[in-house]
C-alpha cells in the first residue's frame, strides 16, 4: 500500500535586518501612511550582504528538519523554489544539499516566481507517490528581492522582503495528508512580471544595465485583476474535484503578495469558515517563501489541528497559479524563538485594513 503524503514538519528563516517603511519611503517617493494603506506592510527583511539564496534556504531547512527528528541523510529529494537563485547555474539546490550534508537527495530547482512553493510541493508529492510513499523530500521557497529591486519605483520596491520557507513532506497516516493539488499557467500574460535582461534574450551588457532591465518589472493593475480573475475559480476548481464544500476548509494560506488585494479577493473564494493567515505586515512579499513562512508560522504558535482541511494557493509570473488541498497530519511544533514572533507577540492588532475575523500570524 501507498502511505499517504504529507507535511511532515516545517521551518523558517528570515534574515535579521528589519527594513521599515520610512526607509523605503524615503527612495520610493512614499509616505509610511501610503505604503501601509495600499500594501498592509509595515516592514520587510534584508538579506546580509554575505548571504546568497542558498543561505537561507539551508537555515529553514535545518529548522524545518530538526522539528521532523530525521536526519539530512533520510532526504530522498530537494526541490527548491526561487526566481532570484545564487547563479544562473547550478541550481540553488544543489548548494543546500552541500551546506546541509543532503548526499543522497537528487536536487533540482523550479522558477514559477511567487508560485513556486505550492509547484515544488506538488511535484515533490508525487514523485514521494510514484517511489511508494516511504521516501522524504524537502521543499524549499527562498527569495532574496532586495537585491533585483528599483528602489525608485514604488509599484514594487515597497512590496518585497527576502526570506525562506521550508517544509519536509513524507508518509504521514491515512485519513491526513495532500489530497489535491492544481497548477495553472497562463502564458499569454506572462509580461505582467517579469525582470526582462540577463536571460538568454537579452544577455548582461553595460546597455541592459543601464536601462535597468535587470530589475524586476509589473504591472500591478494588470496583476490585480489576474488575481480577481483566476484565484477563486482555481480555489473553486481544486474544492469541486475534491468534492470538498468552501465551508469544510479551516485555513486558507495565501501568496502574501499585497493585503490590500488579499483583503479585496477574500469574500469571492467561498472560504467564509476559513483562518485567513497573513503574515506579510512584518514580512512584505517573500516571493517564493511566502507561503512557507505564513505556514511555519501559524503551526508553530500551535494554531493548526490534526485533520484540519487547508487550502495553500499561490499565484505569480509567467501567470501561473498553484493550489493545494490537505488534510493537516500530526507534526511536532513548538514555539518560535522571540525573533520570529513578529506579529503574535510584537503587535497584538489587526491590520487596519482588514476586516474583522481575518487572522494576522
Amino acid at each position: 500500500m501507498h502511505h499517504p503524503i504529507g507535511i511532515v514538519s516545517t521551518g523558517s528563516h528570515l534574515p535579521d535586518q528589519v527594513v521599515s517603511n520610512e526607509e523605503i519611503a524615503r527612495t520610493a517617493g512614499v509616505t509610511d501612511e501610503w505604503i501601509v494603506r495600499k500594501t498592509g506592510i509595515r516592514e520587510r527583511r534584508r538579506a546580509a550582504p554575505h548571504e546568497a539564496t542558498s543561505d537561507l534556504a539551508a537555515a529553514a531547512a535545518r529548522r524545518a528538519l530538526e522539528q521532523s527528528g530525521l536526519r539530512p541523510s533520510d532526504i530522498s529529494y530537494i526541490v527548491v523554489a526561487t526566481s532570484t537563485p545564487d547563479h544562473p547555474q547550478p541550481a540553488t539546490a544543489a548548494i543546500v544539499q552541500h551546506l546541509i550534508d543532503a548526499r543522497a537527495a537528487a536536487c533540482f530547482d523550479i522558477n514559477s516566481v511567487c508560485s513556486g512553493f505550492v509547484y515544488a510541493l506538488a511535484i515533490t508529492e508525487r514523485m514521494l507517490r510514484a517511489d511508494g510513499g516511504q521516501g522524504y523530500g524537502l521543499v524549499i521557497g527562498a527569495d532574496i528581492y532586495s537585491r533585483i529591486l528599483d528602489y525608485t519605483d514604488r509599484k514594487t520596491a515597497i512590496l518585497f522582503g527576502d526570506g525562506a520557507g521550508a517544509v519536509v513532506v513524507g508518509p504521514v497516516p491515512e485519513g491526513s495528508g495532500v489530497t489535491h493539488t492544481s497548477l495553472q499557467t497562463r502564458g499569454d500574460a506572462h509580461g505582467l512580471i517579469r525582470v526582462p535582461a540577463g536571460g538568454s534574450r537579452l544577455p548582461a551588457a553595460p546597455e541592459t544595465l543601464a536601462q535597468g532591465g535587470h530589475y524586476f518589472q509589473m504591472d500591478g493593475r494588470g496583476v490585480r485583476s489576474f488575481v480577481h480573475e483566476h484565484l477563486p475559480a482555481a480555489v473553486a476548481g481544486l474544492l469541486e474535484e475534491a468534492g470538498t464544500a468552501g465551508d469544510r476548509i479551516a485555513h486558507f494560506v495565501p501568496h502574501q503578495a499585497n493585503g490590500a488585494m488579499l483583503t479585496e479577493v477574500w469574500p469571492s473564494l467561498g472560504l467564509g469558515s476559513a483562518t485567513l493567515h497573513m503574515s506579510l505586515e512584518w514580512y512584505g512579499n517573500t516571493g517564493a517563501a511566502s507561503v512557507p513562512v505564513t505556514l511555519d508560522e501559524a503551526h508553530r504558535a500551535g494554531r493548526l489541528a490534526e485533520g484540519d482541511l487547508m487550502v495553500l494557493s499561490a499565484f505569480g509570473g509567467g501567470m501561473s497559479i498553484g493550489t493545494a488541498l490537505m488534510s493537516w497530519a500530526p507534526t511536532a511544533h513548538s514555539t518560535p524563538p522571540t525573533a520570529t514572533l513578529p506579529l503574535a507577540e510584537r503587535c497584538r492588532g489587526i491590520l487596519p485594513l482588514l476586516p474583522a475575523g481575518l487572522a494576522t500570524m
